[in-house]
């Protein structure tokens, strides 16, 4: 049993890193608050003095390989549980124990004394050693000129930061709904107040999900805008956006950019949208008192996914900065958005047409898009585009989730549901390439795409 030396414990604070040890394998660090603190003197090995404890698990999800350090953290019977992106699995962060019957690797990790320690066993009994912690980015990169002087060191002190200036983003007061929230994100058309308010609500919502008053929801008490305004842009139908290139020149990539910056502050919106135009929804089944409506996992899911658009947006937008250009130097369109108009009445639709059709197209041409950045010795623009790639994984397993649920519930195929809702709303055919290993990761195999046709082009 090796003992692995992490780092001094008081630089280890973020809530999250990823380990990656000499012998290639890489685990993933939970920084936590103790749930039950221990009595004086009896503290466990793995808890600190100021209430916080550490827990290492394999960094891969042992069922499919999904990224264990984006999962989501639950408390169940006293203990907690990270839930995989990809498939939902849980495991008991401590014991590696799963209600699906698996088991995930977990290490004992040692904070007495200045030094955090990790007990590892290699495969073949060799000594081991950490190459590197990386800590896990959930961090949403705001305008530099709007930022203090002062270095911040997490989102939510950055927003707090940002309230205190001119022409800061509008809070609403402590009593507002997730509702209320999601119609005052979309009726904002700055998107750097747009990002901040995104942002600051998830961490709300989740913060209030841990305590004894969760935030209201509000079902039915607002409703969305017709379509989210936007501010200073300049506006063209879809086919009269000029060509992006092959990314051989700076004008090309900064073109690609521009463009994908844009589907993601249109997907900030579809995510939140989603939260408040189907907040009422409820499940059609043969008996009226059978039907559900959305449990508050629906609402944290798509917050979540949210979240991550605002994070990307602010990747994108910050990189094109660096390059010279700004968001808003080139024509967008607002295609994306017509798609949530003719879905506005259905969730199934909503989420079949948005989720399976528009984010899984993502996964089939992100890694050709990532290819010619990498082509063009672009690596700070990679970096960005593969944080995108994962985490749209995450966002196609969200849609395939609850579209799933809606039909257990109402005992239908989502198959046959998504395969009917893209030939009555979605123009044109599901095309190939297929990216199929990341369709699979995120739960859609080849009965839900090939063969598929959807509204005939006139």
């Amino acid at each position: 049993m090796a003992i692995v030396r992490l780092g001094r414990l008081f630089e280890i604070t973020q809530a999250r890193y990823v380990i990656h040890l000499s012998d290639k394998k890489r685990l993933v660090l939970f920084r936590l608050p103790v749930i039950e603190p221990s009595k004086q003197g009896d503290r466990a090995a793995n808890e600190t003095d100021d209430g916080w404890t550490y827990y290492a698990m394999e960094a891969e999800c042992p069922h499919a390989g999904g990224p264990m350090q984006d999962s989501q953290i639950d408390i169940e019977d006293s203990a907690y549980v990270a839930s995989c992106p990809w498939h939902a699995y849980d495991f008991n962060v401590e014991t590696g124990e799963s209600s699906v019957g698996i088991k995930a690797c977990t290490f004992p990790v040692d904070v007495r004394g200045e030094y955090m320690t990790l007990l590892y066993d290699s495969e073949d009994g060799s000594d081991v050693s950490l190459v590197k912690l990386e800590p896990v980015t959930e961090k949403i990169k705001l305008k530099k000129d709007r930022a203090s002087d002062k270095k911040i060191q997490s989102t939510q002190e950055h927003l707090q930061a940002l309230q205190l200036e001119p022409g800061s983003a509008k809070y609403l007061d402590e009593n507002a709904t997730v509702c209320d929230w999601c119609a005052h994100i979309l009726n904002t058309s700055n998107p750097e107040h747009k990002i901040e308010l995104t942002a600051h609500l998830f961490t709300t919502f989740t913060e209030k999900e841990r305590s004894s008053s969760p935030m209201p929801l509000g079902r039915g008490t607002v409703l969305p805008p017709a379509q989210p305004p936007r501010e200073g842009l300049s506006e063209v139908k879809p086919w009269a956006i000029p060509k992006s290139g092959r990314g051989g020149t700076l004008k090309s990539r900064i073109s690609m950019l521009h463009a994908l910056a844009n589907i993601e502050l249109w997907a900030i919106d579809l995510a939140v949208d989603i939260c408040v135009r189907f907040a009422t929804f409820q499940t059609e089944t043969v008996s009226k008192c059978d039907s559900r409506v959305l449990p508050r996992s629906f609402f944290h899911d798509w917050l979540k996914v949210a979240n991550d658009e605002a994070k990307h947006f602010s990747l994108l937008r910050a990189r094109m900065e660096e390059m010279g250009s700004y968001f808003g130097a080139l024509p967008v369109h607002h295609g994306l958005w017509e798609s949530a108009t003719i879905t506005a009445h259905d969730l199934r639709a909503r989420i079949s047409i948005i989720a399976l059709v528009h984010e899984a197209r993502g996964l089939d041409v992100n890694p050709m898009t990532i290819e010619k950045f990498r082509r063009a010795g672009d690596a700070e623009s990679v970096q960005c585009l593969e944080v995108i790639h994962n985490d749209e994984i995450t966002h196609v397993t969200t849609g395939h989730r609850w579209l799933s649920w809606v039909c257990q519930e109402e005992g239908t195929d989502p198959v046959q549901v998504f395969r009917s809702n893209v030939r009555k709303y979605f123009r044109g055919n599901i095309k190939e390439p297929f990216n199929a290993e990341a369709r699979a990761q995120a739960g859609l195999d080849e009965r839900y795409y090939e063969n598929l046709e959807g509204v005939p082009v006139a």
